[in-house]
C-alpha cells in the first residue's frame, strides 16, 4: 500500500478472494478500510466488476434490510447503554474488571498502612510510594493475558489486534489506576513527581519486553524485580530507595525513551499470539 491509499492490485485481489495475497497485506488493507472512505468505494466498485456473485448477494441482503431500516424507531435507553458498553469494550475486556478492582484495592490497603504507620510528612517509608510505580504493570498484564482472556484467539485475529489494541488497553489501565494513586498520594503527602515517571517507565518497559517474551511474563518479571530490589530493601532499612528519589528521575526518563523506541520498532510483534503470554 502507498502512504495514503491501497493499491488496486491489493483491492482487486481482496475483492476476488485471491489466496495469493500475503497475510500482512490483507491485515493492512482491512485496518486501512476502517478509516478510508475512498478505498471502501474502490473496493465496492471492484466487487461489482470482479466478483458479481458477491455483489448480487450484497444486493439481496440489502433489499431485505432496507425496509426494516426505513421503519426503525429510536433506540431505547437500554440499548443505548448497551451501545455505550460496546464502545467501552473496544478499549477494555471484561476480564480486566476484577483485576483492576483488585489493584485499586491494593492501593487502598497501601493507603491504610501509610496512614496507620504515621501521619503525612513523618519521614517513614510510604507504602503508597513503594507500590505506585509497579501496580499499573499488573493491570497491563491482566489486560493482555492469553490465559485470562477466553477470547484471546479471536482478539488476536482481527486487524486491530496489534500495538493499537495493546496501547488502548494500557491506557484503560492507567486511566483507572493513576487517578487512584494520585488521590492516595495527595492524602499521604506523596507527590506524583516521585512515582509517576517510574510508573510510566515500568509500564512501557513491560510492553517492550512483552514483544519478546510475552506481556504477562514481562510484567511478572518486572514486578518481582521491583519487590526484590526496591520494596524489600526500603522496608528493611526504613529509607526510601534511591530509585524513588529525585536524583533517579533522569534515569527513569531514559528508560521511558528507550522502552518507547523498542515498542515502536517492534510494533509488529504484538499481532502474534506469543505477545499474549
Amino acid at each position: 500500500m502507498s502512504g495514503e491509499h491501497a493499491s488496486m492490485r491489493i483491492i482487486d485481489g481482496y475483492a476476488r478472494g485471491d489466496t495469493g495475497l500475503a497475510a500482512d497485506e490483507v491485515w493492512a488493507l482491512e485496518a486501512h478500510l476502517e478509516t478510508c472512505a475512498v478505498c471502501r468505494d474502490r473496493l465496492s466498485a471492484a466487487v461489482g466488476t470482479g466478483a458479481p456473485a458477491v455483489a448480487a448477494l450484497v444486493d439481496t441482503v440489502w433489499a431485505g434490510l432496507e425496509p426494516r431500516l426505513a421503519t426503525a424507531v429510536t433506540m431505547p435507553r437500554r440499548r443505548r447503554w448497551s451501545s455505550a458498553l460496546s464502545r467501552l469494550f473496544r478499549w477494555t475486556t471484561p476480564v480486566m474488571v476484577p483485576w483492576l478492582a483488585m489493584i485499586v484495592g491494593v492501593t487502598l490497603v497501601a493507603l491504610l498502612l501509610d496512614l496507620a504507620g504515621g501521619r503525612p510528612g513523618s519521614g517513614e517509608v510510604s507504602p503508597v510510594l513503594l507500590l505506585a510505580p509497579v501496580l499499573p504493570v499488573l493491570g497491563v498484564a491482566a489486560s493482555w493475558s492469553r490465559g485470562l482472556d477466553p477470547a484471546y484467539e479471536l482478539t488476536a485475529s482481527v486487524p486491530r489486534a496489534g500495538l493499537y489494541l495493546v496501547l488502548r488497553r494500557t491506557a484503560s489501565v492507567l486511566a483507572v489506576v493513576v487517578p487512584a494513586l494520585l488521590l492516595c498520594g495527595w492524602v499521604t503527602g506523596v507527590t506524583a513527581a516521585q512515582w509517576l515517571l517510574p510508573c510510566l517507565a515500568l509500564t512501557v518497559t513491560t510492553l517492550a519486553l512483552g514483544g519478546l517474551v510475552g506481556v504477562t511474563r514481562a510484567a511478572l518479571a518486572l514486578a518481582t524485580l521491583w519487590v526484590a530490589l526496591v520494596v524489600a530493601p526500603s522496608l528493611a532499612d526504613g529509607q526510601t530507595s534511591l530509585a524513588l528519589r529525585t536524583v533517579a528521575l533522569p534515569a527513569w526518563a531514559l528508560i521511558l525513551a528507550l522502552g518507547t523506541a523498542v515498542v515502536i520498532a517492534r510494533r509488529g510483534a504484538y499481532a502474534v499470539l506469543g505477545a499474549h503470554r
